[in-house]
């Protein structure tokens, strides 16, 4: 047996030493974990961190036996003397400028030894090795470098090293270039990440209205001798003393969250990501809980979200993860602000410029085309001047935003904008002109909700500022979602983006009050988040806005109507069967009228576009496109008739097959096996290029697959023709998932038989994939060929796949919901369902109506984000009993959920 080996002397030391400094750690790290929502004390906390850090830099330093004249210095985050608890330790081991590092073997083995030390004890350090000239010459190459030797603060060794380093550096500085660079840097970071601190997994460091837009503040501060503290800040008349506490308090919230997420992830993890929204919200007292009668607060207290008084059923779930998030979003919003206030102060300190004063009012300047209020108490003596600042900037040519010193003097006057504001008639005049403005109206809305206006005036917005909407659908906090919306109306009225939706732009020229539009707009989402239907409680704010801003009561009651119904076209277009006049004349009967009509049309296309940019798509612009146009004719007097419709349809087939040298009456053999629903359903262009590829097959036992561009502008038609069998749906379906193809849409019919032969299915898919645009012609090949191979081997169906999920569906699942009833005839069934989206869904389902041999006449495949809405219209003898209703419900519930 062999006796074990004797530990080094170093190895335990460095055990030592490692244990010590983690004991330490976890010792800090336990106050923190335990303190609740309360921000005081965190910055001491990161300090203490840091304080540790240096005890055992110091210890390790002795131990290197570096010789005389060298010096170990923290910079970046570390230099600031804050340490987060799993950031790196950034460390600059500096050197004289005659030292040799390769040509001295003995010094290059200490350096590497030193780091190795550090790593061994437990830290996790970012180390650099450079001699002070060399410090300013990367510094003079690299702003980053700059940046980080800004902070520079002495660990150990030589002070007389380290001063000469901090007066070469503070000599090489150029507090404009530097400002240039940095904000310049700000604002591709910014561009990172979409320009908006609303992201649904902001990263609270990086993103806009993060820590590091408070940080880059002090930095070019810093840099033009201004101060390095916020009360230096303060002292030297960049920022008031109010900015400072809101500065201070919003940066310990975000600290706090910085460093709880470091906690709970256990690694260096800055973003507030799906996964650990809930734990972060619960570290700091938040639990799911009933809202109250009135909603969500706009601003979060400090501690749990509990309701007052019992549960309703009225009052929907507020999560943890929404309550830190509102309170995340309103303290990114004013770090934006405040970022943006002391850099234009600091710019303007940096580089005195006279711009030119023109004089816009007796109240307002003109200064380099920015808005300057006349004096720093103008809001407080003139409470009208707040809103009327929007109304010129709107008015105003060559105005591009607004100056440091009207910034400041909105965000030291919030309180102001009190009820007595609110109800003023002059307010509400302004206001009124704001909205019907023929131009600027999305700037406008964007800078008064920037600058906390909106909210402030608008007291039912203020409630949706920040709120996140955990329905795998939106993407944009509510606030954003509805100035998105806007920004999309106001789109349709431009002629420079004509081009992206014609027929809007074309039904925009003709509409004569813009604005209308955009009160719906401003309101169609304005009651989310506070129980019940929201549609219906924006009914109520918009009626009783209309009211107290004069709008005449014909306009205010299509306002009202447009609030109310501004989910009615996207449902009934996207679930509905629109080849069923019933659905149409119902649709007709409910909006009214044509004005009524186009209205809906240009709000629910702008809605839809402004969810997320995944939603959106050619297909569904063709359904509400569909849905107008044939609303529009009913509207006009043309009572719906089945047989004129199809007349009208076989005739303009016909014409296309005229084109294409076809043989006279080529496609009877086929059209004599189609009933009235199969020309109903689809359109000229469909029916004469089902009749080219089909006609020579009817009544023999050929599949036959073909696949085109979509006529819609995206995507892909696939047809299938081939004898009918009871899985053939499920089959299509499955072979679409393994190949990588969404389907959007499935029109599903069976022909009758022909000459004694069996009945044969005629489908038609429209399909989707990423790679479609790029390798249409192969995809094209690879459908016809491989889809008419799974078809006719017709093997036993697969067991479904278990489809990967997405983050956000894991953290944010939604209960699978199944609703299966007759149709409004009692002929045919509508089966509706809703999920989580997930690869080798639509397969799942169409296997359990295989196997009770259900027929699918008509499906419509809805994926909102990562929800999807799917409507089948079905048949069978098995959904005339009870039992086998709810079996079939019970299983597809099943394959939704496993």
């Amino acid at each position: 047996m062999l006796s074990a080996l004797p530990s080094s002397p170093a190895l335990t030391e460095a055990a030592a030493l490692r244990e010590q400094y983690r004991a330490g750690k976890n010792a800090l790290l336990a106050s923190l974990a335990g303190s609740g929502s309360a921000t005081r004390g965190i910055h001491s906390l990161l300090r203490r961190l840091a304080r540790h850090t240096d005890a055992t830099l110091r210890q390790l330093w002795q131990g290197a036996d570096f010789p005389p004249g060298c010096a170990l210095v923290a910079v970046g985050g570390f230099g600031r003397g804050e340490l987060f608890p799993n950031s790196d330790v950034d460390v600059l081991l500096l050197l004289r400028d005659d030292s040799q590092v390769d040509g001295n073997p003995a010094l290059k083995s200490r350096i590497e030894s030193f780091i190795g030390a550090c790593w061994d004890s437990g830290l996790e350090i970012g180390s650099s090795v450079r001699t002070v000239s060399g410090c300013v010459e990367e510094a003079a190459k690299d702003v980053t470098v700059q940046t980080s030797l800004l902070e520079a603060r002495l660990v150990a060794g030589s002070t007389k090293i380290f001063a000469a380093l901090v007066a070469q550096l503070d000599t090489a500085m150029s507090p404009q270039a530097f400002f240039v660079a940095k904000t310049l840097e700000m604002r591709q970071r910014h561009n990172k990440f979409e320009n908006t601190p609303y992201a649904l997994e902001p990263n609270c460091k990086e993103s806009p209205g993060g820590l590091r837009d408070l940080q880059l503040v002090l930095w070019v501060a810093s840099a033009a001798g201004l101060g390095k503290t916020w009360d230096e800040l303060a002292r030297n008349g960049m920022a008031t003393a109010f900015e400072v506490r809101q500065i201070k308090a919003n940066e310990a919230l975000l600290s706090l969250i910085r460093a709880r997420l470091h906690l709970i992830s256990g690694r260096r993890e800055d973003r507030l990501v799906f996964d650990l929204q809930t734990a972060v919200a619960e570290s700091f007292g938040y639990h799911s809980a009933p809202t109250l009668g009135t909603g969500v607060s706009s601003l979060p207290p400090e501690g749990a979200v509990s309701p007052r008084g019992g549960p309703s059923a009225k009052r929907p779930m507020v999560r943890a993860s929404e309550a830190l998030m509102k309170r995340y979003y309103w303290a990114a919003k004013a770090v934006t602000q405040l970022n943006q206030i002391l850099l234009l102060n600091i710019e303007e300190r940096i580089n005195p410029h006279n711009a030119p004063m023109l004089v816009i009012n007796e109240r307002f300047f003109d200064k380099g085309g920015m808005i300057e209020v006349a004096s720093d108490d103008l809001y407080q003596r003139e409470p009208h001047a707040i809103l009327e600042t929007f109304l010129l900037f709107q008015t105003t040519p060559g105005i591009q935003g607004l100056s440091a010193r009207t910034l400041r003097a909105l965000y030291n006057t919030r309180s102001i904008m009190n009820a007595g504001f609110r109800s003023d008639p002059v307010n509400r005049d302004t206001f009124r002109q704001i909205l019907q403005q023929p131009s600027g109206i999305t700037h406008a809305m964007r800078l008064m909700n920037q600058t906390s206006v909106l909210g402030r005036y608008l007291w039912v917005f203020r409630k949706i500022v920040g709120q996140m909407q955990h329905d795998l659908f939106h993407v944009y906090t509510v606030d954003q979602h509805i100035l998105m919306v806007l920004r999309n109306v106001r789109r349709f009225f431009m002629a420079e983006h004509a081009h992206e939706y014609p027929s809007c732009s074309q039904l925009a020229a003709g509409w004569d009050k813009p604005w209308i539009l955009y009160i719906a707009a401003l309101f169609h989402d304005i009651a989310k988040g506070r129980g019940g239907d929201h549609s219906e409680l924006g009914c109520l704010d918009v009626r009783v806005f209309c009211r107290q801003h004069g709008i005449p009561a014909e306009d205010a009651k299509l306002i009202e109507f447009l609030v109310g119904e501004h989910l009615t076209m996207s449902r009934i277009a996207q679930k509905e069967d629109l080849s069923d006049p019933e659905v149409i004349a119902a649709f007709a009967k409910r909006v009214g009228n044509e004005r009524y009509l186009t209205a809906l049309y240009l709000l629910t296309v702008a809605d839809i576009r402004g969810t997320s940019p995944k939603v959106w798509n050619a297909w569904k612009g063709k359904l509400l496109e569909d849905l107008y146009r044939y609303t529009l004719r009913v509207l006009g007097g043309r009572a719906p008739d089945a047989d004129a419709e199809v007349e009208s349809r076989k005739r303009e087939a016909l014409a296309m097959l005229a084109l294409h040298a076809e043989p006279f009456e080529a496609h009877k053999a086929l059209w004599d096996t189609l009933d009235v629903s199969y020309f109903m359903r689809h359109e000229a262009g469909d029916i004469a290029w089902h009749a080219r590829h089909l006609s020579r097959h009817v009544g023999t036992a050929t599949c036959v697959v073909r696949a085109r561009r979509s006529a819609a502008g995206e995507g892909m038609q696939v047809l299938v023709y081939t004898p009918d069998a009871p899985d053939l749906f499920a089959r299509i379906c499955g072979y679409f998932e393994e190949a990588g193809l969404s389907i959007l849409d499935a029109k599903v019919h069976t022909a009758k038989p022909h000459k004694g032969s069996p009945g044969y299915a005629l489908d038609t898919f429209q399909v989707v994939s990423p790679t479609l645009a790029e390798h249409y012609r192969e995809l094209v090949a690879m459908v016809e060929a491989d889809l008419d191979r799974t078809i006719e081997e017709n093997k036993p169906l697969p067991p479904p796949g278990k489809g990967r999920v997405s983050r956000r569906v894991k953290s944010f699942p939604i209960a699978p919901r199944v609703d299966l009833r007759p149709d409004d005839k009692g002929q045919r069934w509508l089966l509706s369902v809703s999920a989580s989206d997930r690869v080798g869904l639509l397969y799942s389902i169409a296997r359990v109506l295989a196997h009770h041999r259900i027929n699918l006449q008509l499906a419509k495949v809805t994926t909102l984000g990562e929800r999807v809405e799917d409507t089948f219209l079905i048949d069978g003898p098995e959904l005339q009993q009870n039992k086998a209703q709810i079996a079939i419900e019970t299983e597809i519930l099943e394959a939704l959920a496993a």
